[in-house]
């Protein structure tokens, strides 16, 4: 590989997963990263509060606050709890919050305040701000699906999105730790507790780190509360530590990270297709290109003839060789696609599905388009 292409694989690495830092102030998903002290503290803060445990509340409080955590992201917590636990448990939470910070300013402990939340600012539109942080959020659209009661939706997205998480000074993944947290607690809003792991894991929390929120709600809540949070977490990722596939009533449609760009009228795709090119530069002879698989699309066979590199950046998929066993990708896969393999790549009929294309010598590189994946080969997977 040339140092040029060496050189563009590295930005389309770190550019994707950037992108998603700037926007949600989190990681890029890593399985490999685990809970820091300070967000392992939210866990019992939340589940506490959400009990209406005072006891053991000042004692996590007191320990969050030595494991890092400032007064004002304590009370943004506290004040999200009101949400998903009501007004009751938030009051009775900050009160106690007040009485333990008083407490240790009297013993000399140091206090660290932290930043206040930053002046919001909604534009003409609050609900719309409020969609577009839920969006976010979600990897997906979110239109509203709350006809019996349409004003639901609307404290949603204006109050929820717009007025708690459009707040700033604590990040998604530490307000997702905390709702995680209360909703386990609580029980009985096995949906909601869902939604909120797979929120978690969009705006970066790995699998190491949902599982590590699974272990502390058995120790700090009940195993119950542990047990039904892993349960949904092997849906996930699989129970050996594996992604399976999702099973929804309605497919998964990511927000790509780069735009879709224009909309693919082949007979070299099964499905819809839109395709993004982002550089194609004869001086470096390389192309990259974006391109976004709804969910059920797939590519025909094919092959290149010096090769293709896939860096999927959203959303679940298939890629096979042939002859070889298909496999499951998912964003954060790399898959190199070797010269003159005949294969296939399509997202699942779960997910939509988004990956980079990188291709070297492009004068001497153009597609091979063989036939089309059969939806008994597409459907090897599912059986």
């Amino acid at each position: 590989m040339s140092r040029t292409l060496k050189y563009i694989v590295s930005i389309c690495l770190i550019l994707p997963f950037g992108l998603n830092t700037i926007v949600l102030g989190q990681q890029a998903n890593n399985n490999e990263v685990t809970l820091t002290p300070r967000q392992e503290a939210i866990i019992p803060i939340s589940a506490h509060a959400a009990k209406g445990d005072q006891v053991n509340l000042k004692v996590a409080l007191a320990d969050g606050l030595e494991k890092g955590l400032t007064v004002n992201e304590i009370k943004e917590i506290l004040v999200q709890l009101y949400a998903y636990a009501g007004f009751p448990r938030s009051l009775n939470a900050i009160n106690t919050f007040q009485a333990v910070v008083k407490a240790r300013e009297q013993k000399g402990f140091k206090i660290t305040e932290g930043n206040k939340p930053g002046r919001l600012n909604f534009g003409d539109d609050k609900y719309q701000f409020g969609k577009n942080v839920q969006a976010k959020l979600t990897g997906r659209s979110a239109n509203s699906t709350q006809d019996f009661v349409p004003v639901i939706d609307t404290f949603l997205k204006e109050h929820l999105f717009a007025d708690i998480f459009g707040r700033d000074n604590i990040d998604y993944q530490s307000r997702e730790i905390a709702t995680i947290s209360i909703i386990a607690t609580i029980g009985n809003a096995d949906s909601q507790l869902n939604t909120h792991l797979s929120v978690g894991r969009n705006v970066g929390l790995s699998e190491k780190q949902l599982r590590g929120i699974a272990a502390k709600l058995s120790i700090v809540v009940s195993p119950e509360a542990g047990k039904s949070t892993t349960k949904y977490l092997d849906t996930m990722f699989g129970s050996d530590g594996t992604i399976a596939i999702p099973s929804l009533e309605q497919p998964i449609v990511f927000v790509p990270t780069f735009s879709k760009g224009n909309k693919v009228n082949s007979n070299n795709f099964t499905g819809e297709v839109w395709v993004n090119m982002l550089i194609s530069d004869t001086a470096t002879r390389t192309s990259v290109g974006n391109v976004t698989f709804a969910p059920g699309a797939r590519s025909n066979w094919h092959l290149h003839p010096s090769g293709q590199i896939l860096l999927v950046t959203d959303g679940i998929g298939y890629y096979q060789e042939k002859g070889q066993t298909m496999r499951l990708i998912k964003r954060g896969d790399i898959i190199n696609c070797t010269a003159n393999v005949a294969h296939w790549h399509g997202a699942t009929m779960d997910s939509s599905m988004s990956h980079i294309a990188l291709g070297a010598n492009i004068e001497m590189n153009s597609v091979k388009w063989l036939q089309k994946v059969t939806d008994d080969e597409y459907n090897t997977m599912i059986r």
